[in-house]
């Protein structure tokens, strides 16, 4: 189970957005920081409504991924991650019914 704890306004650098999450299996429990880069905010690639989302399937990948080991506990979302995200969310184009013919 994935479990969000917080999200902070900046990293301390000064360089993003962090989010933290804990990850529950087993009966341990393992903390997560994700950092989504200012920049991504600035040019509106992402929306904060949407952040906690992102940085959520970018720890389910990297968890799958990692199956046999463990991923490193800071994680930074790039551009790549913000890119499937939007092809995954972007709204489906209405299909066309065929009309039916005209007696």
């Amino acid at each position: 189970m994935v479990q969000g704890k917080s999200s902070t306004s900046g990293s301390p650098r000064g360089a993003g957005r962090e989010y933290a999450l804990r990850v529950r299996q087993a009966g341990s429990s393992r903390d997560f920081l994700l950092t989504i880069p200012n920049e991504a905010f600035l040019a509106r690639r992402v929306r904060y409504q949407d952040a906690p989302e992102v940085c959520f399937l970018k720890l389910q990948r990297e968890l799958i991924a990692c199956a046999d080991g463990s991923p490193l506990a800071s994680l930074s979302v790039t551009d790549d991650d913000l890119e499937a995200y939007r092809v995954a969310h972007a709204p489906k184009t209405p299909q066309r019914r065929p009309r039916a013919p005209q007696p």
